[in-house]
């Protein structure tokens, strides 16, 4: 079933929405829970807790992207179950993406900076700035906490590539971020 014939079953208010979303994307929102809690049960709850979300808040919103929207949601409710847990059940791999990231997002001057700024629109200019193969890369990394390992065989580049572009696009990040 097509995305926009489930949104319209989420419109409807027809259950089916939540089987077809479990159908076609189950698999991928797990996968995503998974990563960031280290868990099967954590990553299930979450998935249960999304579909929840989904049809509570789809009446008013109707993404342009089912896949995307529910991704978010459970990328976001994945990290509220991680803050959750002790520190060290942590996922060690959500801990390495985000250090990488810290650097560039917490230092004090850019920190300061970021106070007044709407981060989303500037990580959503940021990501259209990007090409194509470094975009990937980035959301794979930092929104789906892929490993190095596991973007290089997806993407069938060497992990020094991907080392590389991540690197480029951290750099670039840092820069958006003094620009404003």
């Amino acid at each position: 079933m097509d995305d926009e014939k489930i949104i319209g079953l989420f419109l409807a208010r027809d259950e089916n929405a939540l089987i077809a979303v479990r159908e076609k994307y189950g698999g991928l929102m797990l996968g995503v829970a998974k990563k960031i809690t280290g868990s099967e049960a954590d990553a299930e709850e979450c998935l249960n807790d999304a579909l929840l979300n989904l049809w509570k808040s789809i009446p008013p919103a109707a993404p342009r992207s089912l896949r995307a929207y529910s991704c978010q949601v459970i990328r976001n409710l994945a990290f509220k179950r991680l803050t959750y847990s002790l520190a060290e059940k942590r996922n060690a791999n959500s801990n390495v993406a985000f250090d990488e990231l810290e650097t560039v997002i917490f230092d004090g001057e850019a920190e300061a900076k970021l106070e007044n700024v709407d981060f989303s629109v500037l990580l959503d200019g940021f990501l259209r700035s990007l090409g194509k193969e470094s975009r990937v890369v980035f959301m794979k990394r930092y929104f789906f906490m892929d490993s190095i390992d596991e973007i290089s065989r997806d993407l069938n580049i060497s992990q020094s590539k991907v080392k590389s572009l991540l690197w480029r696009a951290r750099r670039k990040l840092r820069n958006s971020f003094y620009k404003e």
